[in-house]
């Protein structure tokens, strides 16, 4: 199913040597948007100045620490190292070529900024989204205007199903590159970033995702522009990033694994802060969650042939599979827990409303997922009330 990066696949070779002699004649410039765990990993592994490819961030809370000193990781998979971007902003604004001025009475933000190089006069080759995907609150399709230009590809590594559509219904002719990773990391203080396990990440052209119609032309020089991005991608990622499982799919296959990890991000992360905050592994020494845990995925596995037109193939780990890896994860967080102890918003459309609404559609019922997400909409409504009560 999947197709790994390699120095011996003909196809990617003949890309390659293009790709090669395009970044030592001119600057690549990659902006991350977001500075959170994963986005400051990914960055850390594409920022490559001696092949002309030049990795910057925008970052919020964080910002004055990594302006300063940069990104401290601690990693399993390469050691300890410190990376420091190409340039850090605050704000989307201040990286645009004309930068709006960001307000702030912190000094330290203001030195920093001051060091800090100018946006690229031809605008960013990439744009990787890396924030939580929120589209109850944020449209930020429409925050990224300012960076898009004609030749942007816009990179969406986030979780949860329909993430993308908004992105392609705002840039109908920009490539668009839909990510899944697989990664245990987080920020353990302002700046500092620890990978505790894996690195795998899917990368796939999105086009017009499960959907149909359209102008088959433009489609077509959507998807063969999608799929250079992504090749490129995979090429820097591995060959100079050093990370050995990036996989390249075709757009229905990571639109299929994207439906795949809800068996992880709906059946953990929402069983998580419904449970009274348990951790994955602690769920599973639970009769009564466990069981739960089992009929969430069962319940995504049989709506799976409806959504994708097939069912899951063999290649992707069964539900008795994942129980049994996420047994080992002992001690850490699900994200949605700890957005929901920090009093932040949890990614509840994308990783349960969407999927429910889209399975429907489908002629799919997905009861389980449908009762999380009304038990959930209904726990953040309530905090959200009284927290803006209290003002």
């Amino acid at each position: 199913m999947a197709a790994r990066y390699s120095k011996h696949t003909d196809h990617i070779d003949s890309n390659r040597n293009n790709n090669n002699k395009s970044s030592s004649t001119r600057a690549i410039h990659v902006l991350f948007v977001g500075a959170g765990a994963v986005g400051c990993f990914y960055a850390s592994r594409l920022h490559y100045p001696s092949h002309n490819i030049y990795t910057s961030l925008t970052a919020r809370s964080n910002y004055a620490a990594i302006a300063s000193s940069g990104v401290s990781l601690k990693t399993r998979s390469f050691g300890d190292y410190t990376f420091r971007p190409y340039a850090v902003f605050p704000s989307v604004s201040a990286a645009t070529a004309t930068p709006t001025p960001t307000p702030t009475s912190d000094s330290t933000i203001h030195q920093a900024s001051e060091r800090r190089p100018s946006p690229p006069p031809n605008g960013w080759d990439y744009v990787i989204i890396t924030t939580k995907a929120l589209p109850d609150r944020t449209d930020d399709a429409a925050l990224i205007v300012p960076l898009v230009s004609p030749h942007t590809c816009i990179v969406l590594i986030q979780n949860g199903v329909g993430v993308e559509e908004p992105y392609r219904q705002r840039f109908p002719r920009n490539p668009i590159v839909s990510a899944v990773t697989i990664i245990s990391a987080e920020q353990i203080e302002q700046g500092v970033v620890r990978q505790n396990r894996w690195t795998r990440i899917s990368l796939g052209p999105y086009v017009r995702g499960l959907g149909a119609g359209g102008d088959e032309s433009v489609h077509a020089e959507l998807a063969a522009s999608g799929r250079a991005c992504m090749e490129r991608l995979a090429h820097w990622w591995t060959d100079l990033g050093g990370i050995r499982d990036v996989e390249m799919h075709t757009e229905l296959e990571l639109q299929t694994i994207r439906w795949h990890k809800l068996c992880i991000n709906a059946a953990f992360n929402s069983t998580a802060v419904l449970s009274g905050g348990r951790g994955n592994a602690d769920q599973l020494t639970d009769a009564e969650l466990r069981a739960h845990i089992a009929a969430v995925m069962a319940e995504i596995w049989d709506a799976a042939p409806k959504v994708l037109g097939a069912p899951f193939p063999n290649t992707l780990a069964t539900p008795e599979r994942i129980i049994r890896s996420n047994e080992r994860n002992a001690g850490a967080k699900p994200s949605m827990l700890l957005d929901w102890e920090a009093g932040r918003p949890m990614e509840l459309e994308v990783i349960l409303g969407n999927p429910v609404r889209i399975a429907n559609k489908a002629g799919a019922d997905m009861p389980r997922l449908q009762s999380m997400y009304a038990l959930l909409r209904s726990m953040q409504q309530v905090r959200d009330k009284k927290a803006r009560e209290k003002l």
